[in-house]
């Protein structure tokens, strides 16, 4: 007689589900305090060096202006990060978000004085790079990665030529070069 199989439920990417749950009380938060919990913990802008500047500095990614936004960024999100951190571990990921959100501040911060940004678009073209060059072996690079490289990084400058909103785009491709450099990082670490 064949035994039925209970259907359990796994919390399978840690790092991907936490961020996503913590972005999300976050946004939760910020709609019950009308928006200052974000403004002066998860949005990067230029201000004095404090406190509250570094924990804007790697706090904007989990910061989200609206649920249709957080959704929009989230979709991809859960469906990279699972392959990501199965592939390359949980604190390697970690690392890569880290990096990603300290860079895109620190150029928010620098070029764009003015402006506040928030959201995690910049990793979730990070991740959409890295996985896109999770193929890469020594000596090959697989077309795959040039393609999504060209396709995604060409749409992105072209709508900064056209658009007005520079910052996000800006935002897209710096985590677009960080997902194919961390790409490239990692993967010869892992065919050594």
């Amino acid at each position: 007689m064949a035994r039925e199989k209970k259907l359990a439920f796994t919390y399978n990417a840690p790092v991907t589900l936490t961020f996503a749950i913590i972005a999300f009380v976050v946004l939760v938060i910020g709609w019950i305090t009308k928006g200052k919990s974000t403004e002066l913990f998860f949005e990067v802008y230029r201000s004095k060096i404090s406190v509250t500047w570094f924990v804007r500095l790697f706090g904007h990614v989990l910061g989200h202006g609206s649920l249709s936004h957080y959704a929009s960024n989230m979709t991809l999100f859960l469906l990279l990060g699972p392959v990501l951190e199965e592939k390359y571990g949980g604190p390697t990921l970690i690392e890569a978000f880290c990096l990603v959100a300290v860079i895109s501040g620190l150029v928010n911060i620098i070029f764009f004085p003015g402006t506040a940004l928030l959201g995690a678009s910049g990793l979730v073209f990070m991740m959409i790079i890295l996985v896109s060059a999770s193929d890469l072996r020594h000596g090959e690079i697989p077309i795959t990665m040039i393609l999504v490289m060209i396709v995604y990084l060409g749409s992105e400058l072209w709508t900064m030529v056209v658009s007005h909103d520079n910052v996000s785009q800006l935002t897209h491709i710096i985590g677009g070069l960080c997902g194919a450099i961390f790409g490239g990082i990692l993967n010869s670490r892992h065919s050594d």
